[in-house]
């Protein structure tokens, strides 16, 4: 696939746009999306540009979300909108969550009226919520139906497998009693009524629950289907188990880039543009620059210590850094605990004690060998100071980077954007404050 990009990509360069189209009519879209997903972003609009209406239709389905995104951000509304359209409402929904403000509203001129009351239902709910990302209600039966009746009906039906695995089970007014899987109703009479093969206790969501902790908890479950209710338990959708598993990794990608201060890439690294590589790392390290004044304030306020006894500023970095990757390897365990679910916002307390405990015991055992280390080398005031030092700096550090992404879940934000520039400002000032105090304790200076 890498050299017949490369051929295509000479062509366009070349602006031989004449033979790419020939190439690519002659074959089917799965192989076409290939292509175009291997070429750099400018080439690849280009490239779609080529396409006749039915087959760029079935290449934009083909795609992933972030190719999608970024065709939509570099072609435009007006030739992007017939294969904007051609997407469900919840992938809809996804992309005008991921394209600038300006294409989205340029996308939204281009619909009917009815085209966009199901995308605007979807908009109602909040960014990160299940209800956000459902997809609609392709079939429902009731607790009385026959099963011969409900598989005359599912038969009728075009609808993808995993839609139709699990079918939610309703009253009258809509409150969902229970779901029936398809394999169940093969197998049964179809003169029993639906209510003798159906699960009635089943599954479901909430539409305002939490989309990430929702599509760890359906991997962990493995039904096919979760319907989707409202506060009153009336079904509004379905969630597909593959709709779970493309926001697991989606967010799991999002959530290690942003553990290393970037945003995640929507692209193969070596197909984006090098200034969407600078824009995803460009704001945390200003946010981290910036933090980082408070860290020479308290290094100022202490000049004078470090003016009596030089040595102190050779284990300034090693200090800190201990610090700093204490506090972020207690932000990453319990950041994934939340994620998952071991843990919530009201088990705060027991975090904080749990990581005290372990910071403490990593801190005498790195005390240790710090001062074992630096004894011989520096003398035995400089090696107790470091001890010290780790004794209370990690113990600190961890408490603070175990709470901080409970305090960001209390407060809306998500942990990995929280904690990581939080966790670097106040373990390097507070390791320091801490350092030095010991210092002019011990030192007497």
């Amino acid at each position: 696939m890498e050299d017949i990009a490369t051929d295509y990509l000479d062509l366009i360069r070349n602006r031989k746009f004449a033979a790419v189209a020939e190439d690519l009519r002659g074959r089917p879209a799965p192989v076409v999306a290939d292509i175009i997903e291997s070429l750099p972003t400018e080439e690849a609009g280009l490239a779609f540009r080529l396409l006749d209406k039915t087959t760029s239709l079935e290449v934009f389905e083909e795609f992933d979300g972030g190719m999608q995104a970024d065709l939509l951000s570099a072609l435009g509304a007006e030739s992007t909108a017939d294969a904007f359209r051609s997407l469900d409402p919840e992938e809809q929904a996804w992309l005008l969550d991921e394209v600038p403000a300006k294409v989205a509203k340029q996308l939204v001129r281009y619909w009917k009226e009815d085209e966009r009351a199901p995308i605007r239902e979807l908009l109602g709910y909040p960014r990160e919520s299940v209800g956000r990302r459902m997809a609609a209600q392709i079939i429902r039966t009731r607790p009385d139906e026959k099963i011969g009746a409900l598989l005359h009906r599912i038969s009728q039906l075009d609808a993808d497998n995993d839609k139709i695995a699990e079918i939610p089970v309703l009253t009258a007014d809509r409150k969902l009693i229970g779901t029936v899987a398809l394999a169940k109703l093969l197998y049964a009479d179809p003169q029993d009524t639906v209510s003798t093969v159906m699960d009635s206790h089943p599954d479901f969501f909430y539409t305002t629950d939490n989309v990430e902790m929702a599509a760890r908890q359906a991997l962990l479950s493995g039904d096919l289907v979760y319907p989707v209710v409202d506060r009153e338990e009336r079904l509004v959708g379905i969630w597909p188990l593959a709709d779970a598993a493309w926001i697991d990794i989606y967010e799991a990608e999002e959530d290690h880039a942003r553990a290393g201060a970037s945003e995640p890439l929507t692209r193969p690294y070596l197909l984006t543009p090098v200034k969407e590589i600078a824009h995803s790392r460009i704001v945390w390290l200003l946010v981290l620059g910036i933090s980082a004044t408070l860290t020479v304030k308290v290094m100022g306020f202490f000049e004078s210590t470090l003016d009596q006894n030089v040595a102190l500023a050779l284990f300034v970095p090693l200090l800190i850094g201990i610090g700093g990757n204490t506090g972020s390897q207690a932000a990453t365990t319990v950041t994934r605990a939340l994620a998952v679910g071991d843990i919530e916002g009201k088990d705060i307390g027991r975090v904080a004690f749990k990581e005290i405990r372990a910071g403490l015991l990593v801190g005498c055992l790195l005390a240790i060998i710090a001062s074992l280390v630096a004894w011989p080398l520096y003398g035995s005031g400089i090696a107790l100071v470091i001890g010290l030092t780790l004794v209370f700096n990690c113990p600190i550090a961890a408490t603070v980077g175990g709470c901080i992404p409970l305090i960001a879940r209390a407060c809306k934000v998500d942990p990995a954007v929280f904690s990581t520039p939080f966790i670097s400002t106040f373990c390097d000032a507070s390791g320091l404050v801490v350092y030095f105090s010991i210092a002019i304790t011990v030192l007497s200076l």
